[in-house]
Parts: C-alpha cells; sequence; structure tokens
C-alpha cells in the first residue's frame, strides 16, 4: 500500500539528496567502459591463453568478445527500458518477482566486483613493491609488506569514491590513458621486433595444446580464461543513473568499447607470441608481473622501459579496481534505493551525493577479502580467484539474457536486441560455465563460487530476519518502473 511521499529526508538541518548526481557524458562513460575492461585481465591471462592454444592466442579473446557483445545486446535492451542503477538485480527482481533470487544475483555481482577488486589490489601491491625494489634496492617485497599496502590502497580508492563519481571517473580517465599507454608499448614492441626480423609472426597461425586437446576444447578453455579480461563492460550499467540520456547514448558507447578493448588485446597477443620463445610463455620470469613485462624485457633489452613497466602496470590494475568498487557500491545503493537491502545502506552524502554507506560496506567488505587472500597466497586460491569472477560474471550474463526474453512482455525502451542475440549469449554463457571448459586445477573455481553463494544465502535470511518493512515484505516488484524519487517507486516497502 503506497504511502504519502514524505519527501527528502532531513539531514544536519539539510535535506538528504534523493538521487545521484548526472556527470557522465560519451567521452566518460567511453573511457569508463575501456578502461574498466582493460586492467587486470589482460596482464593475468595472456601468458595462460598463449599456454593452452599456442600461437592463435588472439582467437580466445575474439571468441570472448562476440559472447560478451552478445550479452551486451542484452543488458542495452534493459538498461535503457529500466534506467536504475541496479542492474542484473533489477531485471531478475523484475523478470521473476521472487525476492531470494533478487538478492542473490545482486549478492553475486556485489561479490565478484569485490573479489576482482581485491584481487587487483594484491596484484598492484607487488607489482608496486617489485618496481620500487629495482629502483631502490632494499624495499620489503613479502607478503607482509604487500598486505599493508594493498589494504592502504583500498582505503584510497574508498576516499576517492568518497568524493563523488566525478572525481573518480576523472581519476580513472587518467588511469585509463596510462594503462593504454602502457599497452600501446607492448604493442609497438611486438610490431618493430616482427618489422626488424626479431619477431616471429608465422606462429600466430600454430595451434598447440600441452595435452593433446583438440582445437575446439582448447579453444573453449582458452575462452573461459580469457573471459575474465572481456568483463567489466556490464559494472558500466550501474553507473547509470549518473550519465547524462542514458538511453540515447549507452548503446553506442558500449559498442565502441568492447571493439577499442578486443583489438588492442589481440594485438596484444600477437605481440606476445611473435616476441616471446614459445616454451616461455606459460612460464614469465615473475609470476606477479606477468608475460608482458618479459615482452618488455625480451623485444626492448637495451632500453630501461622494463624498469617503468611495473609501475604503469599498478595504474592498470589500480583502474580495474576503482572501477569494481565504483560498481559495487552503487550497486549496493541501487539495491537499497529498491529496499531489497536495508535503507541505511541507500544513504548519500548531502553535498558531495555519493553513497557514502554502501561505499564503506563495500569496502570493509574487501579489506576482509584481500586478508584472507593474502594469507592464502600460497595455495591455488590466488590463481583462482580471477576465473571464479569470470564464472560468477557468466551465471549472471546468463540469467540476463532469460531476463531480456521474458521481460519482452514490458512495453519496449528505444533499443531492442534481435530475439536470437539473447538467446545464443544465454547459450554461449552456460556452455561456458561447465567443467569442460576449465582445466583440473581450475575446478577450485566451483568450491569457491559455492562459498561465496552460501554466504549470500545467510545474509539474505539474516536480512528478512532483522530488516521487515512496513507490510512484511520487500518493495513490490510493480511499483519498480519509476524514478527512485518517485513516491510511487520508493515508499511500497517502507
Amino acid at each position: 500500500m503506497a504511502s504519502e511521499n514524505p519527501g527528502p529526508a532531513q539531514v544536519d538541518g539539510g535535506e538528504q539528496p534523493e538521487d545521484l548526481k548526472r556527470v557522465l557524458g560519451p567521452g566518460l562513460l567511453l573511457l569508463f567502459i575501456v578502461g574498466d575492461i582493460l586492467g587486470t585481465g589482460v596482464y593475468a591471462v595472456t601468458g595462460r591463453l598463449a599456454g593452452e592454444v599456442g600461437g592463435i592466442a588472439w582467437l580466445p579473446f575474439l571468441v570472448a568478445f562476440a559472447i560478451a557483445t552478445l550479452t551486451a545486446f542484452s543488458y542495452l535492451e534493459l538498461v535503457t527500458k529500466y534506467p536504475q542503477a541496479a542492474g542484473a538485480a533489477l531485471y531478475a527482481h523484475k523478470a521473476f518477482g521472487v525476492h531470494f533470487v533478487t538478492f542473490l544475483v545482486a549478492f553475486t555481482v556485489v561479490c565478484s566486483g569485490i573479489t576482482s577488486a581485491s584481487t587487483s589490489s594484491g596484484l598492484l601491491a607487488s607489482n608496486l613493491l617489485i618496481g620500487l625494489d629495482e629502483l631502490l634496492p632494499g624495499i620489503p617485497t613479502g607478503d607482509t609488506a604487500s598486505l599493508l599496502t594493498a589494504l592502504a590502497f583500498m582505503c584510497l580508492l574508498a576516499l576517492i569514491n568518497l568524493r563523488g563519481v566525478g572525481e573518480s571517473v576523472k581519476f580513472n580517465v587518467v588511469l585509463t590513458l596510462v594503462e593504454i599507454a602502457a599497452l600501446a608499448i607492448v604493442i609497438a614492441i611486438g610490431m618493430i621486433a616482427i618489422g626488424s626480423g626479431d619477431g616471429n609472426l608465422d606462429r600466430i597461425t600454430v595451434f598447440e595444446n600441452p595435452d593433446d586437446k583438440g582445437l575446439f576444447m582448447a579453444v573453449t578453455v582458452a575462452t573461459a580464461i580469457a573471459f575474465f579480461s572481456m568483463v567489466g563492460f556490464e559494472d558500466s550499467v550501474n553507473m547509470v543513473e549518473e550519465t547524462k540520456d542514458p538511453e540515447r547514448i549507452f548503446p553506442k558507447m558500449m559498442f565502441t568499447g568492447l571493439g577499442i578493448a578486443v583489438v588492442i588485446y589481440m594485438l596484444v597477443a600477437i605481440s606476445v607470441v611473435a616476441v616471446i620463445p614459445p616454451g616461455d610463455i606459460a612460464t614469465p620470469q615473475n609470476e606477479d608481473a606477468g608475460i608482458l613485462l618479459d615482452v618488455v624485457r625480451v623485444g626492448a633489452p637495451d632500453i630501461p622501459v622494463d624498469k617503468l613497466f611495473p609501475f604503469l602496470t599498478v595504474f592498470a590494475v589500480a583502474n580495474t579496481a576503482l572501477i569494481n568498487m565504483l560498481m559495487a557500491s552503487r550497486l549496493i545503493y541501487g539495491m537499497s534505493r529498491q529496499q531489497v537491502l536495508p535503507p541505511v545502506l541507500g544513504k548519500v552524502l548531502p553535498h558531495r551525493r555519493s553513497p557514502w554507506a554502501a561505499i564503506i560496506f563495500t569496502t570493509v567488505l574487501a579489506l576482509g577479502l584481500i586478508v584472507v587472500v593474502r594469507l592464502q597466497a600460497e595455495t591455488s586460491i590466488v590463481k583462482a580467484l580471477s576465473g571464479t569472477t569470470a564464472l560468477l560474471l557468466l551465471s549472471v550474463f546468463a540469467l540476463v539474457n532469460v531476463c531480456v526474453l521474458i521481460l519482452r512482455r514490458d512495453p519496449p525502451g528505444r533499443f531492442r536486441a534481435p530475439t536470437v542475440v539473447p538467446v545464443l549469449g544465454a547459450i554461449c554463457c552456460l556452455y561456458l560455465l561447465g567443467p569442460w571448459a576449465r582445466l583440473e586445477e581450475d575446478m577450485i573455481q566451483y568450491k569457491i563460487a559455492a562459498g561465496l553463494l552460501a554466504i549470500g544465502v545467510l545474509l539474505w535470511l539474516l536480512t528478512v530476519t532483522f530488516y521487515r518493512p512496513e507490510g512484511g515484505h520487500f518493495q513490490d516488484i510493480d511499483h519498480m518502473d519509476g524514478d527512485p524519487s518517485d513516491d510511487t517507486s520508493t515508499d511500497a516497502g517502507r
């Protein structure tokens, strides 16, 4: 039952803002998407891809891009129809109307973002300390120093996030440009090596697999690995309430961002294959730094750029972590505004208009996860976290592709995907979720994902037990169409 609209809440004598500040235009949104896709993934997985398929390491990137694009069509149809910050969880809620499913989807997406950001912060700490040690020998690079650096970095991200999305996205622009410059160095070194005859371009058509898998199955495994490097575009959906005219600019910017990312990835993969000897690709000199640093060392041995490259990697990884935390906090905020999470998590700073409660909540979770990850650094968990992130998001992508078909019952938005696209997207995502798409050592991903979902179920039970909105239920699905500041879309569950 709808109650009278109480108006904006009072905060310290002033009004509590009802919505977020729209600061993202086409340029900032494009850089946000590109910066989110490029990042930790390309540094972490390129060597593993080449180790699975040999010289055709560019092919899994291309296949992953095709599958991501299918899902992007579904996201675009839904985000232009329902331009609200809750993303996949909102679509699941509108499609199925089951509060448990809504909460679990929201938790899955938030957890994937926090897991990715926490892993990125650990990699950042390791690379930063490695770079500093090369410049100033004696800098501690052990687990304790890396842990403290990672925790400090996550706190810094929280402060940037609290300043507001405008400042966060401007910081993202700087990081994205540095990130692109780092990958441009790798590509340039590869192209120069090929042009001078030092690189072997003939290898880019050679298929090799150490386990004697056939081409199809080897590419399947490599694509599941590569998918971690293609996730990120969906984070932009959770920034929709801070985007100017999202129905008009989202489709063009998302497809442009995906296209830019895949071209860069394929050129990086070709450079790696052409410069690094086949037997060395899967075993970089420094596992934390990744194979791209080896490309710089081997391809440009007379240029001391290898001492600079770890710091450029730091910028790339920082960019990924920043955007992951932006996404996670905005999703928590959006779900709170939709009465799926307690309303305290929807609190916004009165002047900065940033979701401070959600930022603190996600940062605390990230700090706890960083500690756990670093304590388990000698196990296979750290290596499996990127795959677990992809596993969780593939399940969400499959669900989103199904939701877009179910929600065709609602009036269409400005963008509509061909029906065959979400069908193919769902099939491809479900296929990549199977054990056939993973190596034996990657099976731990299922255990990690199961543990995270178990935590989600526990949190849902705690929420419905201790938070009982008026009427004894979460917000009615029929009242989720309006703007968050509209009384008919926000007061049903108060």
